[in-house]
Parts: C-alpha cells; structure tokens; sequence
C-alpha cells in the first residue's frame, strides 16, 4: 500500500524537521503541529542559511502555501 503524505508527516510529529519553502529560505524545529493545509507549527524554530542558523525564533507557524517540503533531520 502506498504512504499517503499526511501519514508521513504525522509519523514526524515531536521530531526534528527541515521545512524549505518557496523562496528559498529553510527552517528547523520540532514539528509540534500540522493541519491538511500542509500549515505547521514548529518549537525551537531557527531559520537556517547556508546551513548555518541565521535566527532562533521558539514557536512559529508556518502557512502552508508556502512549504516546498518537509523532511527529518538527523541529529549528529
């Protein structure tokens, strides 16, 4: 059977995630909450440049529009 994208998100749910969106800017944090929209909440949110973490923000919607992709991250 084939993995519908809202059961892949959900098994991320109180896991780190990399969320990139539109235009290009990155966001790492713990995937708190989502809705069908693809709209999420993370905890402990920065927003990552060059790989490199640009700004911390702790708790943050992002609208879902705006996501190209949502992936885990391991941790080192």
């Amino acid at each position: 059977m084939a993995e519908r994208p809202l059961d892949v998100i959900h098994r991320s749910l109180d896991k780190d995630v990399l969320v990139l969106l539109k235009r290009g800017s990155e966001f790492r944090g713990k995937l708190i909450g989502y809705d069908i929209h693809l709209n999420v909440v993370l905890a402990d949110a920065a927003l990552i440049q060059d790989g490199e973490e640009i700004k911390r923000y702790g708790k943050i919607v992002i609208r879902g529009d705006n996501v190209l992709a949502i992936s885990p991250v391991e941790l080192e």
